[in-house]
């Protein structure tokens, strides 16, 4: 049986990898205060992070040095979920809440515009978020996201089942170990998100309809696990090219779905700097 103090650790063991001049930012909303990961110049055009669920935005160590080269980068952790963020205030249950507080947490750090990237429920977010406030996002990146253009396999919710029904570390790392064989996944992250498994067993993410991507009107990249469980990369990379015709579409092969962001980070972190830097070209 572990305990949050293990977690804490867990997460401020990844927190410790981030390059040196990384900051911690607790921004108020009215649903809570939101702790913030800020790396980079300070004038810079911000990328704002969304992490997949568990995952906490401590999991961006690999990409923060890459990105906040040329960027401010701001990786959140998501309110409601495991992680340093508190919840208080209104209560956070529907989208709309969700977008007011990602209203609020950008009016916290005064960032008027932003790039947005998300992996997994964070992309979810991410492509909800810019197409209720596309003045607000200039450019959109989504890694392996759920819930955008496609469902989730079957399979892949039956094998999520135990860790839902019974959340233990044990479960979650068995879980993990399956959902990312044959790849270099963090060891640190792994343990990080069993243990937001077993010691946040509450923790409600907010849950909503799939948005309509056909009505995106920013620039999109979307960066797709070829070996993803949780969903046919081939089908929803038709699905987005369909609905998004104008897209940047890109399978990285041998990745699965919970492998990233961590793992083969160089190979990440080039095809996203390479997106956001055509826009400071223009």
């Amino acid at each position: 049986m572990s305990s949050s103090q293990d977690f804490f650790a867990a997460y401020d063991a990844l927190l410790a990898r981030w390059p040196t001049g990384t900051t911690e930012i607790d921004v108020p909303t009215p649903y809570g205060t939101t702790r913030v990961h800020a790396y980079g110049p300070a004038d810079a055009t911000p990328v704002l992070l969304l992490h997949g669920g568990g995952s906490t935005g401590a999991v961006w160590f690999a990409n923060a040095p890459a990105l906040g080269a040329q960027h401010r980068v701001l990786a959140v952790d998501i309110l409601g979920d495991a992680g340093r963020s508190v919840l208080g205030g209104r209560p956070l249950r529907t989208t709309t809440d969700l977008m007011a507080w990602l209203d609020a947490v950008l009016d916290g750090l005064d960032v008027s515009r932003t790039h947005l990237l998300g992996h997994s429920y964070g992309g979810w977010i991410a492509l909800t978020y810019a197409l209720h406030a596309p003045r607000r996002v200039d450019r959109l990146v989504l890694l392996d996201p759920t819930q955008c253009f496609a469902h989730y396999r079957p399979g892949f919710l039956l094998r999520s089942l135990p860790i839902l029904l019974r959340p233990t570390e044990a479960r979650a790392r068995a879980f993990l170990d399956r959902e990312t064989a044959g790849t270099d996944t963090d060891l640190g992250w792994k343990r990080l998100y069993a243990l937001a498994v077993s010691d946040f067993p509450n923790r409600k993410l907010v849950i909503g309809r799939r948005p309509d991507p056909a009505a995106l009107s920013v620039p999109l990249l979307v960066l797709l696990a070829g070996r993803s469980g949780v969903h046919d990369a081939a089908n929803v990379a038709a699905r987005a090219r369909k609905a998004v015709p104008a897209a940047r579409i890109e399978t990285l092969p041998e990745l699965t779905h919970f492998a990233l962001p961590t793992a083969e980070p160089e190979r990440t972190n080039r095809w996203i700097t390479d997106f956001l830097a055509d826009d400071q070209e223009k």
